[in-house]
């Protein structure tokens, strides 16, 4: 018997499939060895040893896999062929003691870019020793971030509060999202005006020419020159200036002054990389990076996807054969390319040595594989349209630029050259429109996949102009002066950020979603409508750390550090020597500053009630800002101004609320997810209730409760139902504003029953486990 080890149920699930019954297919779940959590682990006076364990949810695991170890004739250790599944074979090897001397069994280690038969019965033909370079890279990156954290974190619990943390690529996004904040809130906003017109044809004139241009639609354009002056986008600064050319304008007379037509071939986007994937699920499906990399997981476990951590764009000699017979069968001969379209990655540090993320089998839809899952579908037809597009022949493009020459005596325009501001210059009292159009001659890979934008610009260039010659008279049947302001820098995205940190080389594809969730988690940044902002301690701590460590938030720094990691995984550096040349001005550093930097203390205008004449000072805790006695050990607090004049609302609001448990009257208290009633007599007595918006009406069913405003999950619209919920299932759409909408309410609702949950929805299996 044959022992393969991989690290998830479901990749061994897929792979069982695949083998014979000669094999067993466990799983690892992961990581089976890591540093301790109760201290940090690493002797860094002897050359950063670390010192691993096996966590206690894993040992039954690694029980289970010793045992069958020992009866195995081979171990193959079919882990992910990245840098963190060399690392989790490597510990397998380790924790299983499957290098001991008088141990029988042979350990090999297999690798592989796509969970399919054929590329799993290939590597088993082909095994590899464990590559301990990829397996250094990992360890490096592990020791360096865990110093970072686990030395420079204390430090900002004594000098800010306890609780927070500080990381390696953790703290660069931080200062990415801050420093855009400050740029925004620094921006100054300034007035600019564009001059649009509709034009068309001419007329006056002949019969014959009436007759060829009756039927032309009307074509937009913008004012782009005045009396010979080019306009940049700052160049009709004001209303006034605005109105004193549209005046000039609506008394010229126009003619077609030039057309310039050229072909343009546009070529379709790489396949995807880990971050252009992130990038364009957050652009088109709204997925966060984190839930992107979830989902990219669970196809690629299925085996209905490439291995979905790389940064290459280069695709297999079979896929590119595939492809070609797939678009051919798909959309026509004419789509294909004669030869295959090869990419070259841009990213830093990328390995070239994997491939590009990719369907496993392209001629293969969602429905045809039995992906079940919405987001699962969305995903992977996303992967599908992006490959395909990729290896389709270049769209052909007609772009046409139109100019419209206008004259009129009274047109004018300010003269810079001038101080005063009221002169007018008359060199040539003429205007230039243009007008720019595209038509599709060849749609090619257009036809199947276009790449999002970051800007939030349309994917479609202009529309189609009319036929048009030089010379021909028009008519500018509306020009409007239209109203713009200069925008400042917009917020992060998932998109954005991911670009932006692969762009500066910090972390690498499998840092990235981890980073932009650990951000969120640590309360440094949060997102509203999709945007990245920082939070007060956010912004507190990456200006504690910018002061102090600027080269632990340094980008270029931690840059380097990434690319110190990649020369290791190469084997052209030693991964202690990484730690090394980085622990010992750091350790340095931090001694320093532990002895000049202050704690941070903001003081208030609020006065301690147990100490006249001093003022309180403001802290942070889990819930923000709270209000402190400014003596050590005193433990007085009190909420801050703005949050003390909401309690008094809420409890103004509450004060007829009784508790649940004992009778007693009930206070206003603020938790994790907001403010909560619980019993004055608290910790004797526990009770809690919900605050609720009620409407003022008692439950016409059953008689107790009241009817309170509710709001589905989602976006769910707002509803009203009783406040027992679920021992009254009453509920209504509209707010009752008599006893008479009621007792309707009632009516409709005894008719029309809601329907019962299916069993294994939910909803019906947390009310079951509720009940057990």
């Amino acid at each position: 018997m044959d022992l393969i080890i991989v690290e998830s149920p479901t990749k061994a699930k897929t792979i069982g499939k695949f083998v014979g019954k000669d094999f067993v297919v466990e799983s690892s779940y992961g990581h089976i060895r890591d540093l301790p959590k109760s201290k940090i682990g690493i002797d860094v006076a002897h050359d950063f040893q670390p010192t691993y364990l096996i966590p206690k949810k894993a040992e039954p695991v690694v029980a289970n896999l010793r045992k069958l170890a020992k009866k195995a004739e081979r171990v193959i250790l079919a882990t992910d062929e990245d840098r963190e599944g060399e690392a989790i074979a490597w510990h397998l090897v380790q924790a299983l003691d499957l290098e001991k001397k008088g141990t029988k069994v042979t350990t090999e280690r297999i690798a592989f870019h796509e969970i399919t038969k054929d590329a799993i019965l290939r590597a088993l033909e082909h095994p590899r020793d464990l590559d301990l370079n990829l397996v250094d890279a990992q360890q490096a990156r592990r020791i360096v971030d865990r110093l970072v954290g686990y030395e420079l974190s204390p430090f900002l619990w004594r000098k800010v509060r306890y609780g927070l943390s500080a990381g390696r690529v953790q703290s660069v996004a931080v200062r990415l999202i801050v420093e855009r904040e400050r740029l925004i809130q620094a921006f100054q906003k300034e007035e600019y005006w564009t001059i649009e017109a509709e034009f068309s044809g001419e007329r006056s004139g002949s019969p014959e020419n009436k007759s060829l241009i009756s039927n032309r639609s009307t074509f937009p354009a913008t004012l782009i020159a005045v009396n010979g002056k080019t306009l940049g986008k700052m160049g009709i600064p004001n209303e006034a200036e605005a109105e004193r050319i549209v005046q000039g304008v609506r008394e010229a007379s126009f003619h077609i002054k030039d057309i310039a037509i050229k072909e343009v071939r546009r070529n379709p986007a790489a396949p995807f990389t880990t971050s252009t994937l992130q990038q364009e699920a957050a652009r088109k499906l709204g997925f966060s990076a984190k839930q992107t990399m979830m989902v990219a997981q669970q196809l690629y476990e299925n085996g209905f996807i490439t291995y979905m951590r790389t940064d290459s764009v280069n695709l297999a000699e079979s896929a590119l054969a595939q492809a070609r017979t797939v678009i051919a069968s798909e959309f026509g001969a004419e789509y294909a390319l004669p030869e295959p379209r090869r990419y070259a990655t841009k990213s830093k540090g990328a390995q070239e040595a994997h491939e590009a993320i990719r369907p496993t089998n392209l001629a293969a839809t969602a429905a045809a594989l039995g992906i079940r899952e919405r987001n699962g579908v969305r995903l992977y037809d996303l992967i599908w349209k992006r490959t395909i597009a990729s290896q389709m022949k270049e769209a052909l493009l007609e772009q046409t630029a139109v100019d419209i020459e206008g004259n009129a005596e009274q047109l004018a325009i300010s003269d810079e050259r001038s101080e005063n501001p009221d002169d007018r210059s008359p060199i040539a009292n003429r205007c230039l429109f243009r007008a720019n159009g595209q038509t599709v001659k060849f749609d090619g890979f257009i036809r199947v996949y276009t790449e999002g934008r970051d800007d939030d610009a349309s994917e479609e260039v202009e529309g189609r102009l009319p036929k048009l010659a030089i010379g021909e008279p028009q008519n500018a049947e509306t020009v409007t002066p239209v109203q713009h302001f200069t925008e400042p820098p917009a917020r992060y995205t998932d998109a954005t950020l991911v670009k932006a940190l692969e762009a500066e080389g910090v972390g690498r594809p499998s840092t990235y979603a981890p980073t932009l969730s650990t951000i969120q988690d640590r309360g440094y940044a949060e997102k509203i409508d999709k945007k990245y902002q920082p939070t007060e301690i956010g912004i507190l701590v990456n200006d504690l750390l910018v002061e102090n460590f600027p080269e632990i938030v340094d980008i270029k720094f931690t840059s380097r550090i990434e690319e110190e990691f990649d020369e290791v995984a190469e084997g052209k550096m030693k991964w202690t020597d990484v730690c090394r040349e980085f622990y010992v001005p750091f350790k340095k550093e931090l001694a320093e500053k532990e002895a000049t930097v202050e704690k941070q203390v903001e003081i208030s205008d609020v006065p301690c009630p147990e100490h006249p004449g001093e003022m309180m000072i403001i802290k942070f805790g889990r819930m923000g800002k709270f209000l402190a006695c400014p003596q050590p050990g005193v433990k007085i607090t009190l909420p801050m101004p703005e949050e003390a004049a909401q309690i008094k609302a809420l409890e103004e609001k509450t004060k007829d609320e009784r508790c649940p448990i004992c009778g007693k009257p009930m206070k206003v208290r603020r938790g994790r997810f907001g403010f909560f009633l619980g019993c004055v007599d608290y910790p004797t007595c526990k009770g809690v209730a919900k605050i609720w918006d009620k409407t003022g009406f008692k439950c016409p069913n059953c008689k107790i409760g009241d009817i309170v405003l509710k709001k589905s999950r989602g976006r769910g619209r707002p509803f009203y139902a009783c406040n027992r919920w679920p021992a009254c299932t009453f509920l209504m759409s509209k707010k009752p504003e008599s006893e008479a909408d009621l007792a309707e309410a009632l009516k409709h609702w005894q008719e029309n029953p809601p329907k019962e949950k299916k069993a294994g929805s939910r909803t019906s299996d947390r009310t079951s486990r509720k009940k057990k």
